[in-house]
Formats: structure tokens, C-alpha cells, sequence
């Protein structure tokens, strides 16, 4: 193990990881709502301009074509420039097309500003996770990595009741919820300025002096408030390690080469199926409520309930993270998510649809909390970024295919249709990773990257070199 990483993971839990979680988690929330928003604005601007179902469909896709490109850039840049770039970059992309959007006047520029939004949001949500992983101690890494997608549940749960209360009530309601969206990530672009770059990559890029001068900062901090640190623990005598400085081809070719292949291709595939199978409902939900013969008030309020459901889905999963571990996690949550969308597809009456609802929405995003906890631990630091922001990106592909297949799929099998199509795409996703993923609790990410054949190890025993870089 490196000096670097023995510093960082002797580091017990404090408000500096706190503040991590805090300002990492913010970028979520306010990502979560302004995806989520989408929903609430697809009533009112199908009506105000006249769109037809393939229409709508297309513009409910916007910000997920966005993700998809966002997603795999910063994915691959960041393993090339830096995690703390991008994530300032692409939040200030979002920002600016997320505010301009508000004065679309035709769906086509409404359209190409939503996808430069999702663009920005997609790239930065990519890069929270791995940043967050690479300072956060491995005994409460899955916890952390859990908690923090977690805060997309206040989003949601913030879209819907801003939905509620301003859509429904003034002419151009979606214009104010659209400003409403942008203009708090400008105080979180502001704070984000004093976020350190990760130690363990600058470290895996040969730049020791940075990583030893930030982890010293860090350390300087513990001493401010009073905080005795533990010994640095002997490492021995390894050789030094080599700085992995490939290029963005060489580390997308990486993913695919024999050792990774397996990993990269459960994971791609996990990310399809959990982000198909929920898109395909909540990006709908408000205009399939109405469908159903709800008025858009009730659609709204029941809205709010069901995107409620989302905050004890995430941190119930989070909280699982270090128990079931991250695959029993995603797989459970998954065909749980099934079972409630069966229901949800029988459901008749207001208060069945919302019970159902209420259920799908806490698996299904649960099953997130899973893999985004799961997904950088299982690529090596060198490409954890590129592995992390391909899958999401891979996923995006159904998240941008859901909407689409759902305006075509309603008209012609309705209802029962699209929950059916939703099940089953949940069924072979949480077989895929129940069956073919790695087992990553109790283990270090070296057994990880070294074929995933070894036994676990306790959390308290020693800590690998290869872990302690991730």
C-alpha cells in the first residue's frame, strides 16, 4: 500500500467526510430535481404545444440523451484531468441551460436545451461517486456511497411538490419551476470551489507532491479540531508502484480487455436494466395518472407520496450496503421493484395505484443506491472514472429508450403494457447481477481486480494495497 492511501485511511469518520457527503449529495438533490421536474412539465408543454405521444416521448427523453453524452465524457476525462474539474465544469453547463430553457418559445428549442442540461447533469453525477470512494475509508464506503445518491430522493420529492404547488397554479408555472431548478446550484458551484482533488489519483498519476500536500491539509485539519490520528501503519517494503497516465482510449479499451470484460459487462448491463425499468415508469407518472382518470390535482398529490417513498428506498439501501452487500442489494431491490410494478400494473383505484407506486418508487430506488455504491469499487482506480461514466452512460441508453417505448407501448397495450414490458427488463437485469457480478463486501478491491476468486476478508484485518489506492 501506498504512504498516501495508509494516510487517508486511518482518517476516522469526522465532519470532513460529512462535508464530502454533504456537498456531493447536494449536486445529486439538485440533479434529482431537475430530472425529475421533467415529469411535471410534460403535461403543460404537451398541451401548450400540441405535441403528439411520440412528441412527448421524444421530449421526456431529452435530458437522458444529455446523460448519455455527459455521462461518458466525464466518465473518460476524468481519469485523464482530474474528478474535481469536471464535476465544476459540468455543473456550471447544467446551470446556464437549465435557466435558458425557461424561456423556450417552440418544443424544438426546449428539446436541444434539456439535452444540454442532462449533458452537464450527466456528466457531473458520473464523478461524485468515484471522488467520494477515493477519500471515504472501505468500512464505511458502501454506507457513504449509498447515503449519497440518497439525496436525489429530496429532489424528487422537491419537483413534486414545487409541481404541485406552482404548475398547476399559474399559466407559466413551468417556466418558474425551470428557473427554480437552476438558480440554487449557483450557491453549490460556489461552495464546490474548495473541494481538494482526489489524493489517490493524483497519486496514480505520478503527481505524489499534490497527493502529499492535500493529504497533509487534510490532516492539519484533524489537528485544528482536536483529533488525535492513529500511527501510520508499516507498509513494508513494496515496490513503488507505476503511474498509470493512459489516455482516454487506452482506458476505454481497458474496460474491454480480458481481466475487466466480465466486470464491465455486468455492469453495463445492471445499468440498463435499473435505469430502463425506472424511467419507463416516473418519467411518465403524472401524465399516466391523468390517462387513468385522475384529476391533475390528485395526480400531483399522489406524486408526492409516491416520490416520498424514494428517501427510506435509498437510505434503507444504503444501511444494507455493508450488510446484504452491494450485489444482494441491487438484486433484491430489483425483483422487488418487479413485484411492486405487477401490482401497480392490476391497480384500478386511486389509493391502489398509489400504494403500488409508493412501493416501486422505494425498490426501484433503492436498487440506485446499490449501484452507485457497487459500480467504483469494481474498476480499478486508473479507470474507476471510465468504468463508472461508461455504465452510466450505457444505461442512459434506457433511460432515453423508456420514455420513447412507452408513448408507442401505451396507445397500442396500455397500462398493463408498459408495466409488463418493465418487469420483465427488472427480471433479467437482477438475474445478471445476481449470477454473474462480483461479490464486493468484506472484500478488498484487490481480490476484486484480481479475478474476484479469493474469500472474504474481515473489515478489520489488514488492508491491501490495491484498496487503500481506491
Amino acid at each position: 500500500m501506498s504512504a498516501i492511501a495508509a494516510r487517508l485511511e486511518r482518517l476516522p469518520l469526522s465532519g470532513f467526510h460529512r462535508k464530502l457527503l454533504l456537498i456531493g449529495g447536494l449536486g445529486y438533490m439538485f440533479d434529482g430535481l431537475d430530472s425529475s421536474s421533467l415529469a411535471f412539465l410534460l403535461p403543460v408543454v404537451s398541451k401548450l404545444w400540441h405535441l403528439t405521444s411520440a412528441e412527448t416521448g421524444l421530449v421526456a427523453s431529452s435530458t437522458y440523451i444529455g446523460y448519455f453524452f455527459g455521462a461518458f465524457l466525464s466518465g473518460v476525462l476524468a481519469d485523464v484531468i482530474g474528478r474535481r474539474r469536471i464535476m465544476m465544469s459540468a455543473l456550471a453547463i447544467y446551470c446556464c441551460a437549465s435557466l435558458a430553457s425557461a424561456s423556450a418559445t417552440d418544443w424544438h428549442t426546449f428539446f436541444a436545451l434539456r439535452i444540454v442540461a442532462g449533458f452537464g447533469s450527466g456528466a457531473e453525477t458520473v464523478v461524485i461517486a468515484p471522488f467520494l470512494a477515493e477519500f471515504v475509508p472501505r468500512r464505511y464506503r458502501g454506507i457513504f456511497c449509498g447515503a449519497l445518491v440518497g439525496f436525489m430522493s429530496f429532489g424528487y420529492l422537491g419537483s413534486s411538490i414545487l409541481g404541485f404547488t406552482i404548475v398547476r397554479n399559474f399559466a407559466d408555472g413551468w417556466r418558474y419551476l425551470a428557473v427554480a431548478t437552476s438558480l440554487p446550484v449557483v450557491m453549490l458551484l460556489w461552495w464546490r470551489r474548495t473541494l481538494p482533488e482526489s489524493p489517490r489519483w493524483l497519486e496514480s498519476q505520478g503527481r505524489a507532491a499534490e497527493a502529499d500536500s492535500i493529504v497533509s491539509a487534510i490532516e492539519s485539519w484533524f489537528a485544528g479540531k482536536g483529533i488525535r490520528l492513529a500511527p501510520i501503519p508499516s507498509l513494508g517494503t513494496l515496490p513503488a508502484s507505476t503511474p498509470a497516465k493512459g489516455n482516454a482510449l487506452q482506458n476505454v479499451l481497458t474496460l474491454w480487455s480480458p481481466r475487466l470484460a466480465r466486470t464491465t459487462a455486468v455492469s453495463w448491463l445492471m445499468w440498463f436494466s435499473v435505469a430502463f425499468a425506472y424511467y419507463s415508469f416516473f418519467s411518465w407518472i403524472p401524465s399516466l395518472l391523468l390517462k387513468e382518470g385522475l384529476t391533475m390535482t390528485k395526480s400531483f398529490g399522489y406524486s408526492i407520496a409516491i416520490y416520498g417513498a424514494q428517501v427510506p428506498g435509498y437510505f434503507s439501501a444504503a444501511w444494507l450496503n455493508e450488510r446484504l452487500g452491494r450485489k444482494g442489494v441491487v438484486a433484491s431491490y430489483m425483483l422487488l421493484g418487479g413485484i411492486a410494478a405487477i401490482a401497480l400494473a392490476f391497480s384500478h383505484t386511486g389509493l391502489q395505484i398509489m400504494a403500488a407506486g409508493i412501493g416501486l418508487s422505494f425498490f426501484m430506488n433503492g436498487a440506485f443506491a446499490g449501484v452507485y455504491a457497487y459500480t467504483p469499487e469494481v474498476f480499478p482506480t486508473a479507470v474507476r472514472a471510465t468504468g463508472t461514466g461508461s455504465s452510466s452512460s450505457f444505461g442512459r441508453i434506457g433511460s432515453v429508450s423508456a420514455p420513447i417505448l412507452v408513448g408507442l407501448v401505451y396507445p397500442v397495450l396500455g397500462f398493463l403494457g408498459v408495466f409488463a414490458m418493465t418487469t420483465a427488463v427488472l427480471l433479467v437485469g437482477a438475474c445478471v447481477v445476481f449470477f454473474l457480478g462480483i461479490e464486493t463486501r468484506n472484500r478488498s478491491l484487490e481480490d476484486i481486480e484480481e479475478g474476484g476468486a479469493s474469500q472474504p476478508h474481515d473489515l478489520q484485518g489488514s488492508l491491501s494495497s490495491t484498496e487503500m489506492r481506491g
